[in-house]
């Protein structure tokens, strides 16, 4: 479980920071008008995925770097993904319905982040259910937030339910 958690944070990492990898890669100075210091949040990326994280019995994130998690970007981090994303399918359904709802406007970066955090989640809460109709729920969450995902990167769904 361990493994497949930190592959998943990888992802969600890297979506969260792609600008920034963007810009150091070709060279340029980083922009920051988004990531706020795109180099120090480059590195906080790396530090995380290298300190590890664990998810406890309560279903939060814990950064296995204990150093890490009392500074403050650590613990900024640990608020983002813990205390932001709905833990139950009845209120991501609920967050789908709200961002289906404005979908004529871009959704902010917050939102953009809880949305993906949110599908990471989901996937992960997917894949650990017993019963067979518990996980068949969890994907169909998950397919919703994928879907809203992929609205908000290209402008159409992937799948039309209407």
């Amino acid at each position: 479980m361990k493994i497949r958690l930190h592959v998943c944070l990888q992802v969600v990492l890297w979506l969260w920071f792609e600008p920034a990898l963007q810009d150091v890669a070709a060279g340029k100075s980083p922009t920051s008008h988004k990531t706020g210091s795109s180099i120090s949040d480059a590195n906080l990326m790396f530090e995380i995925l290298l300190g590890g994280v664990e998810m406890d019995q309560d279903n939060n994130i814990v950064l296995l770097d204990k150093e890490l998690a009392s500074m403050k970007a650590g613990r900024t981090f640990l608020s983002q993904i813990n205390d932001n994303i709905p833990r139950s399918q009845s209120s991501m359904e609920q967050m789908v319905s709200e961002l289906q709802g404005q979908r004529r406007r871009p959704l902010t970066q917050a939102q953009f982040e809880s949305l993906v955090l949110s599908m990471v989640y989901s996937a992960h809460q997917a894949r650990h259910q017993e019963r067979e109709e518990e996980q068949e729920a969890w994907g169909g969450v998950l397919i919703q937030l994928a879907n809203v995902t992929v609205h908000e990167l290209r402008g159409s769904y992937l799948f039309n339910y209407a």
